[in-house]
């Protein structure tokens, strides 16, 4: 025979779920969230790293390297992930003898409980110009 205390708890197991449900819906979400995001700054890292490498190696007297830079960097991210990062801005740059290139997008958003969160991705490489020195030393290099 049921006692009286055992009645009482029936259909507890449900409440706690539906109570439950929510948050851990939550947390799921977040993770994934977190995963697009990452998964963005990694294509946003590449296209910045192809890009900057194209304007790198062009020399310091070539001309047309930006655009040669900023073309190949939009083509990696446009292959890598043309769902992943949206709204690709690219930037070629030049500081003395450094060139690179800025990659900024947007990450994919799943979280419908912030609708005006914007998840940008900014990634930036760059190094030195490189170019030949004979051993003579007879070219200054730019």
């Amino acid at each position: 025979m049921k006692g009286r205390g055992e009645r009482r708890d029936r259909g507890a197991t449900v409440v706690e779920l539906a109570m439950l449900m929510p948050v851990i819906l939550a947390v799921v979400l977040l993770i994934v969230q977190f995963a697009l995001w990452f998964h963005g700054r990694q294509v946003a890292d590449a296209a910045a790293r192809e890009g900057a490498r194209v304007a790198r190696v062009a020399g310091p007297d070539a001309t047309g390297w930006r655009g040669d830079a900023e073309s190949r960097a939009r083509q990696i991210a446009r292959t890598i992930g043309p769902r992943l990062l949206q709204g690709v801005r690219v930037r070629a740059w030049a500081e003395g003898d450094q060139r690179g290139v800025e990659v900024t997008g947007t990450a994919v958003q799943v979280l419908p409980l912030l609708p005006d969160a914007t998840f940008t991705v900014t990634a930036r490489f760059g190094g030195p110009v490189e170019c030949f020195r004979p051993d003579d030393g007879s070219d200054s290099c730019g």
